[in-house]
């Protein structure tokens, strides 16, 4: 065989090898938490101790190696690894159970669930910005992360100052920074801005700055925790394309987002947490269901828990005891899909008598801002004078939004004197959103070609 085939062979070969390159290893993995700040530091203590003084068999290792190759932007591996009793003290809580997942170059795993299901706080320990108390982390190479608003940013120092830190943090050298801080700041689009205080920033030009410095560090591992739901239309464009283009380029993301348009568009697999436990890792499609379907039976029941119904805020003429969402059956229901008919029950009692003129109002809100407000007066409804008991029941013909949850704010109000009788806020209502459609309505729309 000659030179020349021998070459190709190895050259493929070693292009195959580097394509199936595991830059993520992630092994049963666990972190806990407590919820009493008086516990949590006292158990701090008791664990910075046994780990300077081993007691029994409760010993904790952690070991860190980081090396780095002298040519290109250089390799680190990093290995975290703690041994740790799965028993958990008066308090406490799993965070992240067990999981373990492997990513490889060039792969984009999305990382979906619920508010508290664990997704921030394993990105933190994949960044080292928290230790697990159990398991094993592996990281190769350099990583870029955007987790948090304005994390890892000193807000008295400025632009330009935090992305020196940042390089350095990174593992760039000051000759290396110098070099790409102007490709950083045209990026980020603040080269106005880049010599003030970073706390003087508003939340678009903070996550605009921490994406620039992620990206433009050439990280072979990016973390992208919902920092693509920030900026105008423009900036996120850009976002996206440069995504594309890293993945061509063999880097590697975990991508958290509550958008599963996003989600089904950039990523290969997904894992799906659910209490800080993995119930799906693999297909994405399958995935994205699955955590659709989990809307069905969330564990509050069909009754909403998530206002404070014992208290009354207002005159308490009238004060609202219950809210009930009900399908067009009347039955109880926990979600609704885009374009359904439902009705929202709000039952009452009426401490007073002849209480009359009696308005309600309502206001529909997503997480981008308000999607509905109206009241009965608007709809030319007059309830008359109202019984001790009873329920107003407010019918929506359809609801088109497309998202995962949206948030009722109810008031029952005088409507000469606008005096408010009881006023209740936050009742949540999930959405099994079209993960195929991205923005805030789901339309019936019909594609031709004329």
């Amino acid at each position: 065989m000659s030179n020349e085939a021998l070459g190709s062979i190895n050259e493929a070969s070693s292009k195959a090898s580097t394509e199936n390159e595991v830059l993520v290893k992630v092994k049963g993995v666990s972190k806990k938490f407590c919820r009493s700040l008086k516990k949590s530091l006292w158990y701090g203590v008791k664990d910075i101790a046994s780990e300077l003084l081993p007691i029994g068999n409760r010993a904790k290792r952690s070991e860190t190696d980081c090396r780095r190759q002298p040519e290109g932007r250089g390799e680190a591996e990093s290995k975290s690894e703690i041994e740790n009793s799965d028993a958990l003290r008066p308090g406490e809580f799993w965070a992240v159970n067990n999981v373990s997942f492997e990513l490889r170059r060039g792969e984009c795993l999305g990382l979906i669930g619920h508010n508290g299901a664990g997704k921030t706080t394993l990105l933190k320990m994949l960044n080292g910005l928290i230790k697990p108390d159990g398991g094993r982390i592996e990281m190769r190479g350099r990583v870029g992360a955007l987790i948090a608003l304005g994390a890892g940013f000193n807000p008295i120092l400025t632009g330009r100052e935090n992305i020196y830190v940042n390089g350095s943090v990174l593992g760039l050298s000051k000759k290396e920074i110098d070099e790409k801080i102007d490709e950083i700041i045209d990026f980020a689009e603040i080269r106005e801005f880049i010599d003030a205080p970073v706390q003087s920033y508003s939340s678009g030009m903070t996550v605009r700055l921490g994406f620039a410095i992620a990206v433009k560090t050439n990280p072979d591992v990016l973390l992208l925790d919902e920092v693509l739901a920030v900026g105008d239309i423009g900036f996120q464009a850009k976002c996206f394309n440069t995504l594309a283009e890293f993945k061509k380029q063999g880097v590697s993301f975990i991508l958290v987002s509550h958008n599963m348009h996003l989600i089904n568009r950039y990523s290969d697999r997904v894992a799906y947490l659910q209490r800080g436990k993995i119930r799906h890792l693999g297909d994405t499609d399958e995935g994205v269901n699955l955590f659709t379907r989990d809307m069905d039976a969330p564990d509050s029941g069909t009754e909403n828990s998530n206002t404070d119904w014992s208290r009354v805020y207002g005159s308490g003429k009238v004060v609202l005891r219950k809210a009930l969402f009900l399908n067009e059956a009347g039955e109880p229901i926990n979600y609704i899909r885009p374009g359904d008919t439902f009705s929202l029950a709000l039952e009452y009692e009426c401490p007073s008598e002849n209480v009359t003129n009696t308005v309600l109002d309502i206001i529909i809100r997503d997480k981008e801002g308000i999607l509905f407000q109206g009241t009965s007066e608007s709809y030319q409804t007059d309830y008359g004078v109202l019984p001790p008991k009873g329920t107003l029941l407010t019918r929506f013909c359809r609801m088109p939004v497309n998202g995962t949850e949206i948030s009722f704010f109810v008031a029952v109000l005088d409507a000469d004197s606008t005096e408010v009788y009881d006023w209740k806020r936050n009742i949540k209502l999930s959405v099994a959103g079209n993960p195929k459609l991205t923005g805030r309505l789901a339309l019936d729309a019909e594609f031709t070609l004329q």
